[in-house]
């Protein structure tokens, strides 16, 4: 049962327990900022989301998530769609994925290469290879142009290699013609691409295909020999990305020691920590803090990598949906997975990760936006806020309470102040916070707080967190009558009272009297 004390409490907040408030308890935690210096920069467009070339027909456990949400049918002119992506005014996306390196470009001496993909046995994951018409690249980058999108190209990294009899490791040299031959096409229509990535998943011991790393150091180096070539302008010059698959320490050193200096300046990796989409400890998984953790030394590992490596650049998660084969489809889409996702970018930014890419922005069960209808889910909401309010300047964090609570703090974006996540994954405890500084720089029950705190309390409607509607403040988050994403409006509170974290939320909470000189 509640004590007296917490029964009150539960009860008035009907934002924080159901009306039977027997298993809500109160817990009083103080959390450390270290403000004085930082652990870790992220890039401005840290939030980052994929579009994939999966078919309609892609279909894992009896079920065919991806209907028309693929690269070559995703219907472009979806208000939605375009209004989504509008409202991170900036919004980075990167084209890849599994059939990566089966996709063709129609230009050049593959100017007639109609290829489409279609299920084929033997075929890399049960498809035959397929193409890219540039009437369809137009298309895509009117789209890109409109929503002010910046663009990470995956490149097809297997054209003119040998296919092994045996095992999946492809041997000899990357043929870069046809990928000169698009962008050539590319840079004379005027189409801005911010980076091109090589491969997809090819590195350590790949998925279908795998490459040794002197071999996929050898081909990186062509790619940056073209980009140079065909990009002389530093100011305008594509980045070059890789290996884009899953982090194995030994593979990693190995192919950034044979690259050399300045090839590589974003090291991508993959993340799927929480297994297969159908695994029934899915919803379990999601809500464990203790599982969550597992995956940090992968951050840590990559991190320690490139800094000992190659220290000009810098490691991305270029993929990531949770759980793989497209996503569990009673938890990728739902609230609960906005535990694992935020602690996520929790995560990886203080581990200096400068780029985190979702897979999928649409696609799947682990989208962004509703596969079948665009609206956003809730994980959308969730990335919104992180790109608005957590600027790219990590600060250290640190509190004695329950592993149940998570908590990040970042330098606050294009405003005074610092704003700080705070994830809570228990379902019967909720967190009455106090913040205080290291250095005593700032306490947040001092008579000399006089701006407003900022709020922003995600919870599920409800209070089911398998529920695919959120609420901010209490207020469900539905798209405007024009099918606009709605305001996200926080709530003004008394800077000298706690912050106080309802079980089973996420909330943002910027604090503008809090004067980090790291953030000056």
């Amino acid at each position: 049962m509640c004590r007296v004390g917490d029964f009150v409490v539960c009860c008035i907040l009907l934002l924080s327990c159901p009306f039977l408030c027997y298993s809500c308890y109160t817990e009083n935690v103080e959390i450390s900022v270290n403000s004085t210096t930082t652990i870790a920069e992220t890039d401005d467009n840290f939030i980052c989301a994929t579009l994939d070339w999966w078919p309609s027909n892609k279909c894992d456990y009896n079920q065919c998530p991806w209907g028309q949400a693929g690269l070559l049918n995703l219907d472009l002119t979806n208000k939605i769609l375009t209004n989504a992506l509008r409202a991170f005014d900036t919004m980075r996306i990167r084209i890849g994925g599994s059939l990566q390196d089966q996709v063709t470009y129609q230009v050049g001496d593959l100017i007639n290469d109609q290829q489409q993909f279609r299920s084929e046995k033997d075929g890399m994951f049960g498809f035959s290879g397929g193409s890219l018409p540039m009437n369809r690249w137009d298309e895509l980058n009117c789209f890109f142009n409109e929503t002010n999108s910046l663009i990470t190209f995956g490149l097809n990294a297997l054209i003119g290699k040998t296919k092994p009899k045996k095992g999946i490791t492809w041997t000899g040299d990357w043929s870069s013609q046809n990928a000169r031959d698009f962008m050539k096409y590319t840079i004379s229509k005027g189409y801005k691409i911010h980076s091109y990535e090589l491969g997809n998943e090819l590195c350590a011991g790949g998925v279908a295909a795998r490459l040794e790393p002197e071999q996929y150091a050898k081909d990186i180096t062509t790619l940056k020999a073209l980009v140079n070539e065909l990009y002389p302008d530093p100011a305008t010059q594509p980045k070059v990305l890789g290996p884009a698959g899953f982090f194995d320490k030994k593979w990693f050193a190995k192919f950034l020691e044979h690259t050399g200096k300045d090839v590589v300046d974003g090291v991508t990796h993959h993340i799927y920590n929480l297994g297969a989409g159908v695994d029934p400890t899915l919803i379990r998984k999601v809500q464990d803090p203790y599982f969550l953790s597992q995956i940090e030394q992968t951050f840590q590992d990559a991190q320690t990598v490139v800094k000992e490596f190659a220290p000009w650049s810098g490691p991305w998660v270029g993929e990531s949906g949770g759980a793989y084969n497209s996503g569990g489809k009673d938890v990728s889409h739902t609230f609960a997975d906005g535990f694992w996702y935020l602690d996520q970018l929790g995560m990886t930014s203080k581990h200096n990760h400068k780029v985190y890419c979702r897979q999928a922005l649409i696609g799947g069960n682990y989208a962004l936006l509703n596969t079948t209808i665009f609206i956003p889910n809730p994980d959308y909401y969730g990335a919104l806020l992180w790109h608005r309010l957590m600027g790219n300047q990590v600060l250290a964090t640190s509190q004695k309470g329950s592993a149940y609570l998570r908590t990040y703090s970042h330098c606050s974006k294009k405003k005074p102040g610092v704003t700080i996540l705070f994830i809570n994954m228990s379902n019967s405890t909720q967190f009455e916070i106090s913040v205080t500084d290291e250095g005593n720089l700032y306490k947040s029950d001092s008579a000399s707080n006089v701006l407003s705190r900022e709020e922003y309390h995600l919870t599920p409607q409800g209070g089911n967190i398998q529920s695919d509607v959120v609420l901010l403040n209490g207020t469900p988050l539905k798209l405007t009558p024009s099918l606009e994403i709605p305001e996200l409006k926080p709530k003004l509170v008394d800077p000298s009272s706690p912050i106080v974290i309802a079980r089973d939320s996420i909330v943002f909470v910027t604090i503008r009297d809090y004067q980090a000189p790291a953030c000056a």
